[in-house]
């Protein structure tokens, strides 16, 4: 009697456990359809196959793009896809006219769309100021400021401007994340790194950063540090939240800042200016940094990891090592880059701008792209 008694107790609790685990995995289910039917009311269209866990363990990167901006954000994506080795999620923000652009994403060959996922999501600023918030500086340039409040499940993020250019691989600046201390909220370049051509020390209206400001055109945001944290600021003897700090500065300094966002941010780390880890040069390396005369020192020695064409220099005679490197990644049409396809087009590009400023430092833009190449080309080799 006692032999059938234990079995039946054995039976029970297998019974038990048996029932919590299909418990378990149909709230699981739930839960993944729940944030499915979340990102379907919001507009926000997902690559088929999404997994939220999955997300979780990608390097995030977010670009704004409005207006004649699309082949140049493209470029872009393509510059971070053919370089990396580690899986990427792009959270594209754009106007509607160009979401079935971004779309076509998915039409990339198919073994490149393995090392990437994206999430398209309307333009979008809180309703009650939502026209100011567009015309500021650019259309739409002001979306960055609202990232952490729109992505509220993204830890960690990479913004760049539509116009960079990966010269390694994304995962690289990503790593920069490790070096944060306990305060570092986000990351960023110095703007200058002569004084005597700084634009903020010498024009700004404005408080701002350090000694010449910083440029918000490549940055790292910790999000969740962003979201939690209380700024100092000028308003009020109350330290504010992200949400709480933004329009307020806007009110302020509306008519004494030129360039935007950027401006703000300038106003809130110089505030708040052991929250901010500030990164070298050759992280957002800009026509200003060799326009008068090489004056990157980190560039100097180790070449430039992440191109910035700003002013537009990809699509004008301006800076021709700039629009040489754009044109030479725009036209790649294989899936891996090679030397034959990018670098020896390139450099021959490349020479042929040596009669000016940035073409006699242009050695600087291949010196760290060679590098990438050869990692890749090893990489797949291996496989």
């Amino acid at each position: 009697m006692r032999c059938y008694l234990q079995a039946f107790l054995l039976c029970l609790v297998f019974t038990f456990f048996s029932m919590l685990y299909v418990f378990s995995q149909l709230a699981d289910t739930l839960e993944e359809d729940r944030d499915s039917r979340r990102l379907k009311e919001q507009g926000i269209p997902q690559r088929s196959g999404h997994d939220t866990g999955q997300l979780l363990r990608k390097i995030h990167l977010a670009v704004v793009a409005c207006g004649p901006r699309l082949e140049e954000t493209l470029t872009m994506l393509k510059s971070a896809v053919l370089l990396s080795k580690k899986p990427l999620h792009f959270h594209i923000f754009a106007e509607d006219d160009l979401h079935d652009s971004f779309r076509n994403l998915d039409s990339w060959p198919t073994i490149v769309q393995t090392k990437f996922d994206f999430t398209i999501y309307p333009i979008t600023f809180p309703s009650e100021n939502a026209k100011e918030w567009k015309k500021l500086f650019k259309p739409c340039a002001s979306q960055r400021l609202f990232l952490p409040l729109i992505l509220t499940e993204v830890d960690s993020l990479i913004y760049v401007d539509t116009d960079i250019l990966f010269l390694q691989p994304v995962e690289d600046i990503w790593s920069l994340l490790s070096k944060f201390n306990s305060s570092h909220l986000a990351a960023m370049a110095p703007e200058h790194e002569e004084p005597r051509i700084g634009w903020y020390n010498r024009f700004a209206r404005h408080p701002y950063y350090g000694k010449t400001g910083i440029n918000s055109g490549v940055m790292l945001m910790n999000m969740t540090r962003l979201r939690e944290h209380f700024f100092k600021n000028d308003m009020t003897a109350v330290a504010l939240k992200w949400e709480e700090i933004l329009m307020p500065l806007l009110q302020k300094y509306k008519l004494n800042i030129t360039w935007g966002d950027q401006d703000l941010l300038n106003i809130i780390f110089n505030q708040n200016p052991e929250s901010l880890y500030v990164f070298p040069c050759q992280w957002n390396y800009r026509p200003d940094h060799c326009i008068y005369g090489s004056n990157c020192e980190q560039a100097e020695q180790e070449g430039v990891f992440i191109l910035h064409g700003n002013r537009g220099v990809y699509h004008d005679d301006k800076q021709p090592a700039f629009r040489a490197v754009y044109e030479a990644i725009h036209k790649v049409k294989s899936a891996f880059p090679t030397r034959n396809h990018l670098l020896e087009p390139l450099e021959a590009s490349l020479k042929s701008t040596r009669n000016t400023y940035c073409g006699r430092a242009s050695h600087l833009f291949t010196k760290k792209l060679k590098q990438s190449i050869m990692s890749v080309q090893q990489d797949v080799t291996e496989r």
